[in-house]
């Protein structure tokens, strides 16, 4: 099977523009959360979120702008730095060979939202010309493909808060198939809206802590209360790794195994003794044929809701066994906030640069342990510990796992 590599970052996100902002941020323990600016939250039981502080006219001109959903803005300006930091030169490359994954959980929610409003309160002739394009989740990587003219292969991947690391995973497949040379994969999303916020509250899956947004995600911590709305998008360039090679290309870390299961359980809430989250664990530690006690890091999907955390930290302990002992794991939600089905992406792209700089990021807000979630989770302070291996997990609404594990080259 072909060896798939790594060769260029992308993101936007709470924490910062662009992957050093990033990871500058995450190994500072900052935290993106705030009250929510883009509409009034003051009616909601939730009023904040970790929002993406970026004018796009930096990147995206008004005509631009008015053709696509802010998930598709942050999708291909971070698909922009990706390409940037990859140096493909396009006139030396095969277009038809290029091909585009991304995910995304919900889709143009703020389009969808807003159209309905004028339907409602004017006419359904009165929507936007462009609502359909705007609303469709596919949006983000068909933008991505029409600006530089990719031709190969292209997927939206849509399996909730898991899109992300599903869109990696079909990428792999692709290249490990031989339908494309390079991909550009990630996820992207931008639900902070009165429907997003106001549709996870009633639920009650968010937190409440609205005194102390800077605190108020607190994944493994025994008074955590529900997960904090993020938004943003993380997109990697993955290409097959005698592609790479060939061009001369930096490589950063290598995609080395992609596992994916389904809980068959409930609508929301995670299998209680976690067992699809260990068998996509497990699945994608088989085919990276790597031994549980070798992975040195696992970013873990914990959103810092009761339910959710207590079931991963089982399902770990099943896969991982005598070797949890020596897991460091780390929830990077708890910088910033949740980004649904952007966040597999973005928690790649934390893990890829734990590897490269052998320093493990925190699980900020960790002061009050919950004394039944008892593994090492790297608590409030960046931890320089160097790894080969790293594990990133994804679980999404509907039952659905995704774990990629990556590898230092």
């Amino acid at each position: 099977m072909k060896r798939i590599v790594i060769t260029g970052m992308g993101t936007l996100n709470p924490l910062g523009i662009g992957a050093d902002a990033f990871h500058k941020a995450q190994l500072a323990g900052e935290s993106g959360a705030g009250i929510i600016s883009q509409f009034d939250a003051s009616n909601l039981s939730c009023q904040i979120a970790a929002e993406v502080k970026a004018d796009m006219s930096q990147w995206l001109d008004r005509k631009q702008q008015k053709r696509m959903d802010r998930f598709t803005q942050f999708a291909l300006v971070a698909a922009n730095f990706a390409f940037e930091d990859s140096g493909l030169e396009l006139e030396k490359e095969n277009l038809e060979r290029i091909g585009t994954f991304v995910g995304c959980g919900l889709g143009g929610m703020a389009s969808f939202e807003e159209n309905a409003r004028i339907s409602h309160e004017k006419s359904p002739m009165r929507v936007s010309p462009f609502f359909m394009p705007l609303l469709l989740g596919n949006m983000a990587a068909a933008q991505i493909a029409m600006k530089w003219g990719f031709m190969g292969p292209s997927l939206d991947t849509v399996t909730a808060c898991t899109s992300g690391a599903d869109a990696l995973g079909q990428a792999l497949r692709a290249l490990q198939h031989g339908e494309a040379d390079v991909c550009f994969a990630g996820g992207a999303e931008a639900a902070i809206t009165p429907l997003g916020i106001g549709s996870f509250a009633v639920i009650k899956a968010l937190t409440t802590r609205n005194d102390e947004p800077s605190k108020a995600s607190r994944p493994f911590a025994a008074d955590r209360d529900g997960f904090l709305m993020g938004e943003g998008a993380g997109i990697l360039v993955l290409e097959t790794l005698e592609h790479a090679q060939n061009r001369g290309a930096n490589i950063y870390a290598e995609l080395k195994g992609y596992g994916r299961s389904t809980d068959a359980y409930h609508l929301t809430d995670p299998h209680p003794e976690g067992k699809g989250a260990a068998l996509a664990m497990s699945r994608a530690l088989a085919e990276a044929k790597l031994n549980p006690d070798e992975i040195g890091y696992l970013n873990a999907h914990a959103t810092s809701t009761p339910a959710g955390d207590r079931a991963e930290t089982l399902a770990i302990k099943q896969v991982f066994k005598r070797a949890k002992d020596h897991l460091a794991v780390s929830s990077t939600k708890s910088m910033t906030g949740h980004l649904l089905g952007a966040a597999g992406a973005v928690e790649a792209i934390a893990s890829v640069q734990a590897l490269i700089s052998g320093i493990l990021p925190p699980t900020i807000n960790l002061d009050k342990p919950d004394p039944e979630l008892d593994l090492d989770f790297i608590p409030n302070e960046a931890r320089e510990q160097p790894v080969r291996y790293a594990l990133s997990n994804s679980f999404g609404f509907g039952g659905h796992n995704a774990a990629l594990v990556l590898a230092k080259v």
